[in-house]
């Protein structure tokens, strides 16, 4: 049931955010450049890899020397709007048609944290990743990483499809609000390092 729902509802926001989805592919082009789409390999279910989709908000900045600047000198305004606004998660929708994901889940982390998980923290990748979650609304990025698998691995133990509606509701109710965005001081937050207690980078 919760397999067919979210597809169900991919394709029906797809389509009826297709004009939104359209508009920002030609925004990110022209303040960002190409690639539009920002691609990376992510854990999924059962920590198996696969590629996550997003709008593009950083431009590929460079120093002298060609590293790439730190993040605050390569988020533009727009990217900071694409982000507030989660516009830039749009294109994971597509991620949620090809089975990657779900609607809702714990959020998709990054592939070097697998190896620092402890066995408890893994059970999180029991259930596909989501583009929210119950962390995402009790928090999202200005949350400890204590605190987010905490309230991950509640899901992971608890979760029906009322508490996902519930969830996809108050996921709306965020957006809209803007809260949670980023760690004070960060663009988005830290990484994460099992030796500090910090909140998580998602990005």
């Amino acid at each position: 049931m919760k397999r067919l729902f979210d597809c169900i509802v991919a394709i029906v926001v797809l389509v009826l955010l297709s004009p939104v989805l359209t508009v920002a592919t030609l925004a990110v082009g022209c303040f960002l450049g190409r690639p539009i789409l920002f691609r990376q390999q992510r854990p999924g279910f059962k920590g198996r890899p696969f590629t996550i989709y997003k709008f593009r908000t950083m431009k590929d900045t460079m120093d002298s020397d060609g590293k790439l600047l730190p993040d605050e000198q390569r988020l533009p305004a727009f990217g900071r709007f694409l982000r507030s606004t989660s516009i830039d998660e749009l294109p994971e929708l597509f991620n949620v048609i090809k089975g990657d994901m779900s609607l809702v889940g714990p959020r998709p982390l990054l592939m070097e944290y697998l190896d620092r998980y402890t066995p408890e923290q893994q059970r999180r990748h029991d259930v596909r990743p989501g583009i929210t979650g119950w962390a995402q609304i009790n928090g999202r990025n200005a949350i400890t990483w204590d605190e987010k698998f905490r309230l991950d691995l509640w899901y992971v133990d608890h979760h029906t499809f009322f508490l996902d509606l519930k969830i996809l509701v108050l996921t709306i109710k965020q957006a809209y609000k803007r809260d949670g965005i980023h760690q004070e001081g960060h663009v988005t937050a830290t990484k994460f390092n099992p030796q500090c207690k910090e909140p998580p980078n998602d990005r």
